[in-house]
């Protein structure tokens, strides 16, 4: 109001006319109530939409932290913003500065692999979680946390919790939440190379690939291996920890195997749309697209050549399956054009072999 009368002080110098002045004052007014409401909805709308978005990095590989991401954008915008995956590590580093520059708050929460090893993979994602959301100094109404565990069940923030698979693509602060952990272990993985030379942890970040394989043959495990995660604990001879409750499934197996060939993929110029896409009927290990083709990928994991190894197993009940999987899908899925099948061989020892069956 002190501001309107100064203003309004001023009108009368610089003008005689009484209904210009009148007219002038007018138009102050309303435009000092308008910027009132303005600001009044502003803070109302901040205070609302204050989501902490969380997401993790680093669950699967063979080496190095497990990375968790939390953010709260609170109003601000950022164009970009999708899954982590889908970037660029160019357009993310450019995300990842924005973010921490715009947001309202963000933090990262760490595991090394040596307290991973200790507590496990599942209490692992539970502390990484926690210690990501301490870092948040900034008020929130709501917390989504992409995929399908919520992590904070047992804290006092719980309750607050959605989870929600694919958040990191609906969700803006989920996405930046994905970024920024990308990122910053993306870049500690690779402040690695000058500690361990030859081991490439710059290239393939900890995860299972042939070159990984190779230099862990040539050089041997490093304190940043998780002696708990098998193919480690076997090139060391020893068995799982105790305090591991859990024993290696076939489906950890397999989970690893699919990020290899997930990267292949992506090597090969492919775009990840999903993977482990099922319903009752069917299920297909990875969907990804290439310039204007969707390929429906079979992943095959053998320990060893047995009964000719993993291209063998496409027998032809096996590609019948697949044709059918696809199909579904597409149907589901009407603007897909074109579509090939196809199968990832993975064998310890050999090189992955990828092989386009249609």
């Amino acid at each position: 109001m002190q501001n309107l009368l100064q203003s309004k002080l001023k009108l009368k110098l610089v003008t005689k006319t009484p209904k210009l002045y009148n007219l002038l004052f007018k138009i102050l007014r309303i435009a000092g109530v308008f910027l009132y409401v303005h600001e009044e909805y502003r803070k109302n709308t901040y205070t609302k939409n204050m989501i902490l978005g969380i997401d993790e990095v680093g669950r699967g590989p063979w080496a190095g932290p497990l990375v968790v991401g939390a953010v709260v954008l609170g109003g601000a915008t950022i164009e970009g913003l999708t899954d982590s995956k889908k970037l660029s590590a160019k357009k993310r580093a450019l995300l990842d500065s924005e973010i921490r520059e715009k947001a309202a708050g963000w933090g990262l929460g760490w595991v090394h692999a040596e307290e991973l090893d200790t507590i496990g993979l599942s209490a692992a994602l539970k502390l990484a979680t926690i210690r990501a959301v301490e870092a948040i100094k900034v008020p929130y109404h709501e917390i989504i946390l992409d995929g399908t565990v919520n992590f904070l069940k047992e804290t006092t923030k719980g309750s607050y919790v959605t989870t929600m698979p694919k958040a990191d693509l609906l969700i803006p602060e989920v996405s930046a939440a994905s970024i920024i952990a990308k990122v910053a272990r993306d870049t500690y993985m690779a402040e690695q190379d000058s500690v361990y030379t030859g081991y490439g942890f710059g290239s393939h970040v900890g995860y299972g690939t042939a070159a990984h394989i190779k230099a862990l043959s040539e050089l041997g495990v490093t304190p940043l291996h998780r002696k708990s995660f098998a193919p480690i604990a076997q090139l060391l001879g020893e068995s799982l920890p105790e305090t591991i409750s859990k024993k290696v499934t076939t489906k950890a197996i397999g989970n690893k195997a699919e990020d290899e060939a997930a990267l292949h993929l992506e090597s090969l110029g492919h775009v990840i749309q999903k993977r482990n896409w099922k319903n009752k009927y069917c299920e297909i290990d990875i969907i990804s697209s290439k310039d204007d083709t969707m390929y429906f990928t079979e992943v095959k994991y053998r320990s060893s050549g047995y009964q000719g190894g993993s291209i063998a197993a496409i027998t032809d009940k096996k590609l019948k399956q697949m044709k059918f999987a696809a199909e579904f899908y597409i149907a589901s899925h009407p603007r897909t054009h074109n579509a090939r099948l196809a199968v990832i061989a993975i064998e310890p020892d050999k090189e992955l072999q990828y092989l386009e069956l249609s």
